[in-house]
């Protein structure tokens, strides 16, 4: 079976345009995760949730959470349907013949694959189109510079994650001689 890293490298490299997009895997944005988000040159954006079983797909409309400063519990879909949701399309990605087209909310946009592992290729077709969520584009609705800062801090985090694996690095304590 393909690895979501594996299969997130197929859709990017035959499906997104680097010259012309950003794009963005498993990146923290509103108040979770989007397996693969895509922004165009004019801003407007598109998160891509990838789910490889049934249960990870029902359990996706499960999900809960809360407002920072009212304390409300909303679903998430709930949020992304009604408009109040950073990005302004979203598209399930899914094995071919997962799940049917009507168990899907007409909000979403549905992305299937077929992946033939012996030739290793790999096959996305557009079941249906995402409906556009609102018309603000996604610069307008975060802080870009502070997008951009979290980005560098995490690739050198990585950087440093990698390095480990392979050599011993020993930090200077960012706290001095305070114990704790």
């Amino acid at each position: 079976m393909i690895k979501i890293e594996e299969l997130i490298h197929a859709y990017i490299s035959t499906q997104c345009d680097f010259e012309k997009q950003v794009i963005l895997t498993h990146h923290f944005h509103a108040d979770w995760e989007a397996d693969l988000l895509l922004i165009n040159p004019d801003g407007f954006s598109h998160e891509i949730e990838i789910k490889f079983s049934k249960s990870d797909f029902k359990s996706d409309f499960k999900k809960f959470y809360l407002n920072r400063h009212t304390g409300e519990k909303y679903l998430k879909h709930d949020k992304i349907c009604c408009g109040d949701y950073v990005c302004n399309h979203f598209s399930f990605l899914l094995p071919m013949g997962m799940i049917d087209s009507k168990e899907i909310p007409e909000h979403c946009g549905i992305i299937e694959f077929y992946h033939d592992a012996d030739r290793w290729e790999t096959v996305f077709r557009t079941i249906r189109t995402p409906k556009t969520l609102h018309e603000t584009p996604y610069w307008q609705l975060i802080d870009k510079d502070m997008m951009l800062k979290k980005m560098a801090m995490n690739l050198i985090q990585r950087k440093f994650q990698l390095k480990s694996r392979t050599e011993e690095l020993i930090f200077k304590n960012p706290f001095g001689d305070k114990t704790f």
